[in-house]
């Protein structure tokens, strides 16, 4: 029944440890709603076969699944050391890093790097911050091609560690040649969503849609919002308005503006995205401890529950996936913690556009739904789409009633997958044209999938022409047993 089911997404990368077909049906039944392609690892034909993989396993299954495939962006990283061994930086001791130097010549006093830009993007008095920051350079004077700097925080240092500024500022643009390639890849292999790294501005999010439009794809884009340049004010509304969907990148976003900002910053971004009526994807050590152990921390628990509890559409695993030792346990295990933080009442409280004016007809009626829903004992509410607009609309406003999207369309199943609290049905309603018996269709679907009783109030939406996008018109509110009873 509708009372146990789970509203927010769980979103699993695939890699070495779930890429095999056992592993992946395990981690589907497991509770992951959307797979991640990771475009920084693996080929063209490593992804080709995951994706299609999923396809196979989900249809069988007889789910939907949404593909996303996440671009590498401008990644700034140290070149190699030689012999490929690793190096132990003191603090106090100087360190350069040189876009001219020979790229696999590195040592404990200098590296290469092949970021050109480096020299012209830093000045002196600025940190740089290598490994995801457990590694901390000052920079003392440019020279040339090289930047000299001195350790603050020492460690080891092995080959391809990133580099970030703290507070941001390299100037990388956010589609590399190998991004626009693996976009193309994207597309062929039919992925639902593609994820953007590194974005500065709009522009970048308008760049990556124009290119999508001319490969023929309209997949949903995904802004990973991981610069601290990214999220200034005004800047990070721009990015939120062009994308389908914001990625709250705890990594790289919390190596650039400090730890100790980051929980602010990812309660903000959560708020502003659906403020803004897009998706948002918290990301990023979710449950690290699990790619060693059985179970997490209770850190890593407390962390999924609060994101969970601000309203996260979904949350993504990594490496815990990837590479873990335990995949499938730790979807379960992300699967109980969400059902428990979604008991927390403010989870289903919402004041969201209360004092607003809508500009849209089917806008209207899909947040009038919710409004119904929310002072009405409704089971579930029923929305016919062609895009998935409505139920994306309605799946802002918190409330614990799903809302589940009724489409002809197997890309827009896939494609609200990602929203929190919605669920795809497919049903072809062009071949109904008696709106009784639309209504008894809608309603013997939700009594095969034991999703309502037959004394169930649930709520309908729909548009009077059918096959037109934006054309939602109708809200219906009735008991089951009486759309049953009156239609012929």
């Amino acid at each position: 029944m509708t009372r146990g089911i789970r509203r927010t997404k769980i979103i699993a990368t695939l890699g070495p440890a779930s890429e095999s077909p056992e592993m992946l049906e395990r981690i589907l039944k497991a509770g992951a709603d959307v797979v991640r392609l990771n475009f920084s690892h693996g080929t063209a034909e490593e992804h080709r076969i995951r994706a299609e993989r999923v396809r196979e396993i989900s249809r069988r299954m007889q789910r939907y699944v949404a593909i996303l495939a996440d671009l590498q962006g401008p990644k700034i990283r140290i070149a190699r050391f030689k012999g490929d061994r690793q190096v132990v930086l003191e603090e106090g001791q100087p360190f350069d890093l040189d876009t001219a130097f020979p790229p696999d010549q590195g040592d404990e006093t200098q590296v290469g790097c092949a970021y050109e830009a480096l020299p012209t993007d830093v000045e002196a008095g600025d940190t740089l911050l290598l490994n995801d920051g457990l590694i901390e350079l000052k920079v003392k004077s440019v020279e040339g091609t090289r930047v000299r700097c001195v350790v603050t925080v020492g460690g080891v240092l092995s080959n391809h560690k990133g580099i970030n500024k703290l507070g941001g500022g390299l100037s990388a643009p956010a589609l590399t040649e190998k991004d626009k390639a693996d976009l193309k890849t994207a597309v062929e292999i039919g992925a639902d969503y593609l994820a953007i790294s590194f974005p500065r501005s709009k522009e970048d999010m308008l760049e990556a849609r124009e290119l999508l439009h001319r490969a023929g794809s309209h997949m949903g884009l995904v802004a990973k919002v991981e610069r601290a340049e990214a999220i200034k004010d005004g800047v990070i509304e721009g990015i939120i308005d062009a994308s389908d969907a914001i990625m709250v990148a705890r990594g790289d976003l919390g190596v650039e503006i400090g730890d100790a900002r980051l929980p602010h910053e990812q309660k903000r971004l959560i708020r502003l995205a659906r403020s803004r009526n897009k998706v948002v994807i918290t990301a990023t050590q979710m449950m690290e401890s699990m790619i060693e152990n059985p179970l997490p921390t209770r850190a890593e628990v407390s962390d999924v529950a609060n994101a969970v509890i601000d309203g996260t559409d979904a949350v993504m695993l990594s490496a815990e996936t990837a590479t873990g030792k335990f995949p499938d346990r730790t979807v379960a295990a992300m699967v109980r913690v969400c059902k428990e933080a979604e008991k927390y009442p403010r989870t289903r409280q919402s004041s969201h556009r209360m004092d607003e004016k809508f500009h849209r007809i089917d806008e209207a009626i899909a947040m009038s739904a919710m409004y119904i829903a929310n002072h009405l004992p409704v089971r579930a509410i029923g929305a016919l789409t062609e895009s998935g607009s409505t139920p994306l609309w309605m799946s802002r406003i918190s409330s614990g009633i799903p809302i589940f999207a009724l489409t002809p369309h197997e890309a827009v199943c896939r494609r609200v997958t990602l929203f929190r609290g919605v669920y795809p049905i497919f049903f072809n309603e062009r071949a109904i044209s008696d709106h009784h018996v639309l209504n008894r269709a809608i309603a013997e679907e939700f009594l095969k999938r034991n999703l309502v009783k037959m004394d169930d109030l649930v709520i309908m939406t729909k548009g009077d022409l059918t096959g037109r996008t934006g054309g939602t018109n109708a809200l219906k509110i009735s008991r089951i047993s009486d759309v049953i009873a009156a239609a012929p």
